[in-house]
């Protein structure tokens, strides 16, 4: 591994202050050690990959595993993952297991999940959304993660999977726990338990009464005569909401606040809504809604930017560095909603893209589009260096984003 001493000290990982702006250090790691053995906040230890072409690599490399049970010495249930997932039986999704297993249930999870079938859902994400902005109150700030950001995908997935308009309220509750924001006490490990046990009692009904919706066509997938047993939907159902909604509160609270710290930007894209595709795939790479790839563990030694990693090791692709290479994108550092330079890795690559990407951006497409047609006026509430962003390895998202919107 490159001298950390090379350019200066090593930047401190993880404090207040790199969790607020994380992208110098980056810069650093880049530059210096591109691949970094760190401590993480959990007391592992593991890799971080920063450069681009590394990150990529690492993300397609069929010799790292995400099956920590397996490919990880250090293992035990809660040090890696999401709290709680194991003891709820929700583990194996496909964010947890590799081929042949993973191809089997992507195939037909895809059945259902499919492009098309999210482009249909267009008209419902605007309803929601405008129903969101009428509860706005002009008179004062408002906080757009609370009132907008955090509510549109949790309504929006609980619509398409299905969720009955009498549940809601106590998912969204859940919701709220999975991410550690709030919810029921006992923390994320408990919510997840809530939703593994409700979902299995969702399933159980809809067998008997299919309908149009998500679940629903989860139960229904099958090919070549197999199918998703009941333990595998109700793990799919969960990870495509723990790991759905997230992404798009934090593309949304990360991407408008970015918008808000660059007023040209923000001008032009108002004056031309037809810059919102490629804007939402700006802000994913600028300040995106994933901060490390999930994890992944070497199964044999493997070579990443000249530095050999020993078998059994946690190894984390940090998209958000990748992301600001110098190597890959012209002026990383900054926001261009025009630019034109292929995808980032903000929603993953390789086996292991996003099957959750397409709704990801329709959904941060119009929630801008909506928010920005009604509020045109909209500003910052506090200085920008007031708001923090939640401490976390995986995601990177905002506590709070208060505006005024009149």
């Amino acid at each position: 591994m490159p001298d950390p001493g090379v350019g200066g000290p090593a930047p401190a990982l993880f404090s207040r202050a790199f969790v607020d702006d994380p992208y110098p250090a980056y810069g650093w790691l880049r530059r210096h050690s591109p691949v970094h053995r760190a401590t993480l906040p959990n007391g592992v230890e593991a890799y971080l990959v920063t450069r681009y072409e590394d990150a990529r690599a690492v993300l397609a490399d069929p010799r790292l595993s995400k099956n920590a049970a397996t490919s990880y010495p250090g293992w035990r249930p809660g040090r890696t993952g999401i709290p709680g997932e194991h003891r709820s039986g929700v583990a194996a999704h496909l964010l947890n297991i590799d081929p042949p297993d993973h191809t089997r249930l992507r195939r037909l999870v895809a059945k259902a999940f499919t492009p098309r079938r999210i482009a249909d859902f267009a008209p419902q994400i605007t309803r929601i959304a405008d129903g969101l902005l009428d509860g706005f109150d002009p008179s004062g700030p408002v906080d757009l993660i609370r009132a907008y950001a955090f509510p549109l995908p949790i309504v929006v997935i609980c619509e398409l999977l299905g969720v009955p308009a009498e549940d809601r309220a106590i998912f969204h509750e859940w919701a709220l726990g999975t991410a550690g924001r709030q919810g029921p006490r006992g923390g994320v490990g408990k919510s997840v338990k809530q939703i593994r046990g409700y979902l299995r009692a969702l399933i159980h009904k809809k067998r008997s009464d299919l309908s149009g919706d998500l679940l629903s066509d989860l139960i229904r997938a099958t090919d070549h005569g197999e199918h998703l047993t009941e333990d595998e939907a109700a793990a799919m159902a969960f990870i495509i909401l723990f790991a759905g909604f997230e992404t798009t509160v934090n593309l949304v609270g990360n991407g408008a606040f970015a918008l808000l710290r660059h007023p040209k930007e923000l001008a032009a894209l108002i004056a031309d809504p037809g810059l919102l595709g490629g804007a939402v795939e700006e802000l994913l790479r600028y300040d995106g809604p994933v901060e490390f790839a999930t994890w992944r563990f070497t199964t044999e030694p493997v070579t990443v930017g000249g530095v050999l990693i020993p078998a059994g090791e946690p190894v984390l692709a940090v998209l958000a560095a990748a992301d600001r290479d110098p190597a890959r994108f012209t002026d990383p550092d900054q926001l261009d909603l025009t630019r034109d330079e292929g995808a980032s890795l903000a929603l993953g690559h390789g086996i292991h893209f996003c099957l959750g990407a397409p709704l990801a951006r329709l959904e941060g497409r119009i929630a801008f589009e909506r928010l920005l047609a009604r509020f045109p006026d909209i500003a910052l509430a506090v200085p920008a260096e007031e708001l923090h962003y939640h401490s976390g390895l995986i995601m990177r998202g905002l506590r709070e984003l208060p505006v005024f919107v009149a």
